[in-house]
């Protein structure tokens, strides 16, 4: 990635030819806040552990997590590790594509010069340190960019699917929030699981899900879910602050009610559903809270689909490592029709 006029560039480095091998641009922040509190600066390359390899970064792409991770909202996340007073990754960005620069003594299945693709820490910048575990070969038919916007919400999208909601084919499946970056993949993973797929989302939008594939789409401008009387084998929940007894109408007897995470909701711990599913997820046989975890495998199933044309990754815009701030603002604002992928 290259460097951008947009955030002011600070450095402590001088300009000599060694140091610039071993400096790169990023996007960095050294305390919670808004999108103000980022700024692109030159720091040190990152050095690689035994099992992990350095990527030099071609796309990246913005997610909400990126939001959350950049504001410490909701405070849990502070509590539960990603650092109290101020984010422990200094460097934000999480999905990255790119090709592997150099590998650690214990890493045999990568070799410099591999096209990859995968999470890691850091990834809004001009290199990233990546764990294997996390990392796997880039699909054929996709760019970098199209790569980059796959992995967090692809994978979280697939887990909250299969793992959590054990979805089959033949199944009525609901989406809610079928329009964001967890739930146009959604769509897409479910067609190809062979089940019936209805998406909610705004109006804005309606023509979005159809694209890829939903077989209804369900505006809640002009019509409740809740209330319609229809009812759904499996029900994934990205968006709204319906409470679990308003989302239970919906579903079928013995059917699986999976809280992928919402905008809104506590400032403490999230959105209303999530949280109440996480407590009572034990008591509740149907009740699947998903907690999403990046895997070499998921990502190499998700590889498979998209190479047989049943995923394909939807991009609203791409912008440069200096736009960063936009992007994540434009994200959160839940203006996106698509991922927003940072190139160089």
């Amino acid at each position: 990635m290259g460097s951008d006029t947009q955030l002011s560039t600070t450095s402590s480095y001088t300009s000599s030819a060694a140091t610039a091998e071993v400096t790169m641009q990023a996007v960095v922040q050294d305390t919670y806040g808004s999108a103000d509190v980022l700024r692109l600066a030159r720091i040190a390359r990152p050095e690689i552990g035994d099992d992990e390899t350095l990527l030099r970064v071609h796309a990246a792409s913005v997610h909400i997590g990126d939001w959350h991770v950049m504001t410490g909202l909701p405070y849990l996340l502070r509590v539960v590790g990603f650092g109290f007073r101020a984010p422990k990754a200094r460097v934000r960005g999480m999905d990255v594509a790119g090709t592997v620069e150099a590998v650690g003594q214990n890493v045999t299945q990568f070799e410099a010069g591999d096209e990859v693709f995968g999470t890691c820490d850091g990834s809004f910048a001009e290199y990233a340190a990546a764990r294997v575990d996390t990392l796997a070969r880039k699909p054929a038919n996709l760019t970098f960019e199209q790569a980059a916007a796959v992995p967090t919400s692809a994978v979280a999208a697939l887990q909250a699917l299969r793992d959590a909601g054990g979805i089959t084919s033949g199944q009525q499946v609901l989406i809610v929030g079928a329009s964001g970056g967890v739930g146009l993949f959604a769509v897409q993973i479910a067609k190809s699981f062979g089940a019936e797929v209805t998406g909610v989302c705004s109006t804005a939008k309606v023509d979005l899900i159809r694209s890829v594939g939903a077989d209804h789409v369900i505006d809640y401008a002009e019509e409740d879910f809740v209330h319609s009387g229809q009812q759904y084998d499996l029900i994934l929940v990205m968006g709204g602050n319906r409470s679990l007894s308003q989302l239970k109408k919906a579903l079928r007897p013995g059917g699986t009610l999976v809280p992928v995470g919402t905008e809104e909701g506590n400032r403490w711990v999230g959105g209303k559903a999530w949280i109440q599913a996480m407590l009572l997820s034990r008591l509740v046989r149907h009740l699947r809270p998903l907690a999403s975890e990046p895997n070499q495998a998921d990502l190499q199933f998700l590889t498979e689909l998209i190479e047989a044309g049943k995923i394909t990754p939807v991009i609203d815009k791409t912008l440069p490592l200096g736009g960063v701030p936009d992007a994540i603002r434009y994200v959160h604002g839940g203006k996106a029709r698509g991922k927003i992928v940072i190139t160089g």
